[in-house]
């Protein structure tokens, strides 16, 4: 009889390949081998799968029983193989559909009752499927909602493994049990707050929409109570919806994070890490299998790190990396994930530790020594990433008091900002970029769009006197793009620059 074979899939961070699982009977002593590089969790899926097949009514062949995952050489990991394995084990002796078997993708733990256990990835896991031409998959009843995400892939969502088997054209009779729900928490997404509620930061409202406009990295310094962290939640609200691409791949990483996923949120990802987390918990990591950190789920949206001076300088410069690139690979021993990191950082940090040095009315007792090694922390080079530094004073008690009629709603900013990227979207048409943000310097510089001598000016200033490094220069180009697409300029203007200037470093013109 020629070995019985099916499909599953490795995951390595986003990105999936197909594996063959393939079983072979011998006449040897009975025993059950699994080769093809598993780690120790696919090792012991024998176990599993024997138990298993005996409590679903489902007779295993007595004689030796080898599964090679192919390819050998590609690491795999997790229990998200014992179906796979189990199918193809029953098939090389139990009567069954071939093509069948052969044309469907398996994934999913099964417990010792035969009952199947949700596992994470199965998204990203069944995406890649679709991409490698498979259209049938069975997944655990309690992911079916998470697969059925992906369109023209016929899912198939099963309680136990005797109704798997059934599927394939064996005659078994399917017990009554009740699905596996797991340990998963599903992600609940809450509506951002309305801009409307800021109260007399006109200025910061204005910087935080150019923020979104082009995708601007964002830093905030002033005082506690000034409404820092009021307007950083609020940034994913005034920025436009997720399209299919982005839906799916923040849904993805949350799969991967092992929360439950029913639907795709078009609302922007926001992540707000503790300024005691680690580098693993901002970058990612995990000894066995690589999980994703705050850095890959904040991407198409917003990565916030309040207290930001609080943050271990080690912590703060595993972000430079990423904030070039875009993406952020994890190495391991023998393996290694890629996940993306297009994210738009924004950090909002006191001026001193007590939070008073230069508070009109405050009493600032830190020593020197203290504020100098407090900004030490945000190093130069992360400083350089950063778009736009912005002050912020406490809200007098007059604005407090004021009604302010004119106040923005985020509606109304989120249509501004719409406006501004369909403009820069056209203007970038034949580029690979899409935001003003991404856009590279030397196309800033010397592009078609490149701005008039009298125009740079100021810039050219700014970075012969070193007050701007190059990639400084560059970074306000973007900004000053940015200001001219909310402007409706379809070149930049001397009062775009001079306003861009000011955004980063508060050099007026």
């Amino acid at each position: 009889m020629s070995p019985a074979r099916t499909w599953s899939v490795a995951l390595s961070g986003l990105d999936g390949a197909l594996v063959e699982v393939e079983a072979d009977l011998s006449n040897q002593t009975p025993d059950f081998k699994i080769i093809g590089l598993p780690d120790k969790a696919l090792g012991e899926a024998s176990r599993r799968v024997h138990n298993a097949c005996a409590n679903s009514g489902l007779q295993l062949p007595r004689r030796r029983l080898t599964v090679n995952l192919s390819p050998a050489s590609l690491p795999k990991q997790g229990a998200g193989f014992d179906v796979a394995i189990a199918i193809a084990s029953l098939a090389t002796e139990t009567p069954m559909d071939a093509a069948s078997v052969a044309a469907t993708v398996h994934l999913g733990e099964l417990g010792l009752d035969g009952r199947l256990r949700p596992v994470p990835g199965v998204l990203p896991a069944v995406l890649a499927a679709a991409r490698a031409g498979i259209r049938r998959v069975v997944v655990p009843w309690a992911n079916r909602e998470e697969a059925q995400l992906v369109a023209g892939v016929d899912v198939l969502g099963a309680v136990s493994l005797a109704e798997v088997a059934r599927w394939h054209g064996v005659e078994v009779e399917v017990p009554e049990l009740a699905p596996a729900e797991g340990a998963v928490a599903e992600h609940r997404e809450d509506s951002a707050p309305d801009l409307s509620e800021v109260i007399g930061q006109r200025e910061a409202v204005e910087a935080l929409i150019v923020a979104a406009a082009g995708g601007h990295h964002l830093l905030m310094c002033g005082p506690p109570g000034a409404g820092k962290t009021m307007l950083a939640r609020r940034l994913p609200g005034i920025l436009p919806d997720l399209d299919d691409r982005a839906a799916l791949a923040t849904a993805s990483i949350r799969s991967l994070a092992g929360e439950k996923v029913v639907a795709l949120s078009r609302t922007p990802p926001f992540e707000a890490p503790h300024h005691s987390a680690s580098v693993a918990a901002l970058v990612g990591g995990g000894s066995r299998q690589i999980r994703p950190g705050a850095i890959a789920r904040a991407s198409d949206g917003v990565l916030f790190l309040d207290e930001a001076g609080e943050f271990p300088a080690s912590v703060l410069d595993a972000l430079r990396q990423p904030l070039e690139s875009g993406a952020i690979t994890i190495h391991r021993a023998g393996s290694s994930a890629a996940f993306p990191a297009r994210f738009q950082l924004v950090l909002a940090t006191n001026p001193c530790p007590c939070g008073n040095y230069g508070v009109v009315g405050g009493s600032c007792d830190c020593p020197a020594m203290a504020i100098r090694r407090y900004f030490r922390r945000l190093s130069g080079p992360l400083l350089d990433r950063v778009d736009i530094e912005l002050n912020l004073a406490r809200v007098s008690v007059a604005h407090g008091r004021a009604a302010e009629p004119g106040r923005t709603t985020s509606a109304a900013a989120r249509e501004r900002v719409r406006e501004a990227r369909g403009r820069a979207a056209h203007r970038l048409a034949a580029t690979p970029w899409a935001l003003n943000a991404h856009v590279d310097g030397s196309w800033l510089r010397d592009g078609p769009f490149a701005p008039a001598p009298e125009v740079r000016r100021p810039l050219d200033a700014a970075l012969h006197r070193g007050a701007l490094t190059l990639r400084g220069y560059d970074r306000v180009l973007r900004v000053a793009w940015s200001v001219a697409d909310l402007s409706g300029h379809d070149r930049l203007a001397l009062d775009d620059v001079g306003r861009a200037l000011y955004l980063k470093k508060g050099i007026a013109l």
